[in-house]
């Protein structure tokens, strides 16, 4: 049986001749395959490493199950489709929105679990039936709102929990990762979160040293004197040991709230294996329904011990455009680097030791790029915002979504914000086209994935850029 760990040695093993690149099946020398397996983890540091704290996650578990999902990826994939799997912050708000109505840690990953499983199924549907059915049921007008919803009903968060622990750090933060985002090129902007968090560290540091303890909402949530960087933990923690594991608890509001996810992550992965197969020149459509699949059954594993969910990443993506190195031996390094770092308690002290200020200047980034990365689908598939079709059901849904307007069937349960919003997104633009007439169904744009079109993945703005720009990332 072919699992696709296998490779051939491209040309001397040092660097890639002048336009060519290095294909799955192959790799360089050992020791280079090792260093670009380091820098895909560097390279998702910043927001995979964001996301499972603000899920309330343990960031150790999350980054040893980010490894294990890769592995579980590629072995799935036959070491065709080369990703490395991380946490999406698309789970971000969903989490918020459960911890707002009571919900515990393992409430969170039960029902992300559901939604790992529903992934799961999807990426066997689309095995069977194609990529067809996905914009049947979910066509861009539908997914761009909902992924904007997502986004945007997060900004309480940050307005309410983060920002007011230091809205100074918080302003200086934003600023610098605003800078790094756009003004970086190559590799450094792939990071440029990471880095935004190492100056929030240090700007915070540096402000206990001058100003001592600030007095404002702590972490908690109770308004004290404390100070902004917290170490204690740190130095508490071992060098060697394994997180913390802890088993689902399942409930339908919970679920509820978590399954429009799935829009998003369908969307996301689609749009990964189309500008992979752009990259590598391979025809991976076929492909399309197993890394699906494989997202959903990894997830599933991850978040059945504690872990959150692991989905492709699209940071990577980026990695592999500006190093033309998709070498899948190097996917697997990086799995290994990332089982590592899950080993070793104080890794994770240090990540879960982030000051609210910084998250604050980091999240008021990564919310809005969420949201607009709805837009960006939009965009790219050339949705006509013009045609009430289209209009009325993502206005409608955005609105209950980003407002948290809630519909009460009883005193035990009620639907709001991002499962109201996508309820109404979905139900209202196929019941509103089985009534519509003639005229307002014509000319709607293919997908992405089928037009041949590589941006549909919310990571990138483009992959082989002409003008010596380097893409953006998504998170």
């Amino acid at each position: 049986m072919n699992l696709g760990v296998r490779w051939t040695l491209h040309g001397d093993g040092r660097t890639p001749a002048p336009g060519a690149v290095v294909r799955p099946d192959e790799r360089l020398s050992w020791p280079r395959t090792a260093g670009l397996g380091a820098q895909h983890v560097v390279a998702m540091f910043g927001a995979s490493f964001v996301a499972p704290v603000l899920m309330g996650l343990d960031p150790n578990l999350a980054i040893m199950m980010s490894g294990v999902a890769t592995a579980i990826f590629l072995l799935a994939t036959r070491g065709t489709v080369p990703s490395y799997l991380g946490c999406s912050l698309s789970f971000v708000g969903v989490a918020a929105a459960i911890r707002a109505s009571g919900g515990s840690s393992a409430t969170v990953t039960g029902a992300v679990l559901v939604v790992g499983a529903v992934l799961f199924l999807a990426g066997l549907a689309v095995r069977k039936f194609g990529a067809r059915i996905i914009h049947a049921a979910m066509p861009p007008i539908v997914t761009g709102a909902v992924v904007m919803l997502i986004g945007f009903n997060l900004a309480p968060v940050t307005a309410s929990t983060y920002w007011p622990q230091d809205q100074w750090t918080a302003l200086l933060v934003m600023l610098f990762t605003g800078l790094a985002v756009v003004c970086l090129r190559g590799f450094w902007s792939r990071i440029a979160i990471f880095l935004g968090l190492i100056f929030g560290y240090g700007i915070s540091w540096v402000f206990d040293l001058v100003f001592g303890k600030i007095h404002s909402m702590s972490p908690s949530g109770q308004v004290t004197d404390h100070w902004r960087l917290d170490l204690s933990g740190v130095s508490e923690a071992d060098w060697i040991g394994l997180p913390s594991f802890h088993g689902p608890s399942f409930e339908w509001s919970a679920i509820l709230v978590a399954l429009p996810v799935v829009i998003a992550l369908i969307a996301e992965n689609a749009g990964h294996v189309k500008a992979v197969g752009e990259m590598t020149g391979n025809d991976l459509d076929d492909k399309l329904g197993t890394a699906i699949a494989a997202d959903g059954a990894a997830s599933m594993l991850s978040t059945a011990v504690g872990g959150p969910p692991n989905t492709t990443y699209s940071e990577n993506i980026g990695v592999m455009a500006a190093t033309r190195v998709y070498s899948t031996a190097a996917y697997w390094a990086a799995a290994g680097f990332a089982l590592l770092f899950g080993l070793c308690p104080k890794f994770g002290a240090v990540v879960a030791a982030i000051p609210g200020g910084v998250l604050g200047g980091i999240t008021v980034i990564l919310y809005g790029m969420i949201g607009l990365l709805g837009a960006q689908i939009w965009i790219n598939a050339k949705v006509d915002l013009r045609n009430p079709l289209n209009l009325v059901p993502a206005a409608a849904g955005i609105i209950i979504g980003v407002g948290g307007v809630k519909l009460t069937f009883s005193d035990t349960f009620e639907l709001g914000g991002i499962a109201l919003g996508t309820i109404v997104v979905i139900t209202g633009y196929h019941v509103l086209r089985a009534f519509a007439p003639a005229h307002l169904k014509e000319q709607e744009p293919s997908p992405a994935w089928r037009r041949g079109d590589p941006k549909l993945d919310s990571g990138t703005s483009s992959y082989e850029s002409t003008s010596g720009e380097e893409p953006l990332s998504k998170n």
